[in-house]
């Protein structure tokens, strides 16, 4: 009875919650690059450079990135850290404590984030390429830092070096609906400090990073959809023949 009760309140706050996703920050469509290895090789070396010190990829072991084309001396030579081995699970090395004493909540793991992002907005592959674009300098945050499509994240910006930092501009407009009121609208950014990456290369850095970690919540993915090819090819080939003998039959019967 407990279980059900939850579940009738889910199912209540999720118009809610769709909402809320729906108005927020429009998101930028992810380069699909799914099916380009080199890409996500790349995604995979920004993930253990840049994410994995504070997340973790529990549902995922390095000797899984064999499937991405990397040889396990690659793996173990580029992707790895001291301690681990190439049969490990992809864990943080950060305390549940210390990552909640720091950033007031213990970072989730990434193991399945793309999928669990996506909405009606978009797939989480574009959530995760927007929000990772769109980090500003925030002084009066304890981070330092804030972000357009996660406003007041925890989450400092890990990849400000790349992409340098940047400072949001707003503008004071009339509420459309409310003559009275106001509105912050965002109206540009203003690069402090250039990174190691121009605009364009952080936005494929990013795209690479994104693909990985879609690639990473489902890796059989593209082996499901050329299997899905063949099955749907042989189901109609099915359909003609079985169209064509209940026609032979019932031409016999009349």
């Amino acid at each position: 009875m407990k279980q059900l009760k939850k579940l009738l309140a889910a199912l209540v706050l999720m118009p809610t919650l769709v909402m809320a996703s729906e108005a927020g920050y429009p998101l930028d469509r992810a380069p699909d690059r799914g099916q380009d290895m080199s890409a996500l090789q790349n995604g995979a070396k920004l993930f253990v450079n840049y994410c994995l010190n504070c997340h973790s990829a529990s549902m995922m072991r390095y000797n899984r990135l064999r499937d991405l084309g990397l040889s396990e001396e690659q793996i173990r030579d580029n992707l790895l850290f001291t301690s681990d081995k190439v049969g490990d699970l992809m864990k943080s090395n950060l305390s549940a404590a210390d990552a909640k004493k720091w950033f007031g909540a213990v970072p989730p793991d990434l193991s399945v984030i793309a999928r669990a992002k996506a909405s009606g907005d978009g797939t989480g592959a574009d959530w995760i390429y927007t929000y990772l674009r769109t980090y500003y300098k925030d002084d009066s945050r304890a981070t330092g830092w804030n972000n357009l499509v996660f406003p007041n994240v925890g989450m400092p910006h890990v990849l400000w070096e790349l992409q340098g930092v940047r400072a949001a501009k707003f503008e004071e407009e009339k509420d459309p609906h409310d003559a009275s009121k106001t509105i912050h609208k965002f109206a540009g950014f203003e690069q402090i400090k250039a990174g190691k990456l121009n605009v364009q290369e952080y936005d494929s850095a990013v795209a690479d990073l994104v693909a990985y970690l879609d690639w990473m919540g489902e890796p059989v993915k593209n082996k499901r959809q050329r299997l899905g090819v063949w099955v749907l090819f042989l189901m109609s080939i099915l359909v003609f023949l079985t169209w064509r003998l209940n026609a032979s039959f019932w031409k016999e019967v009349k």
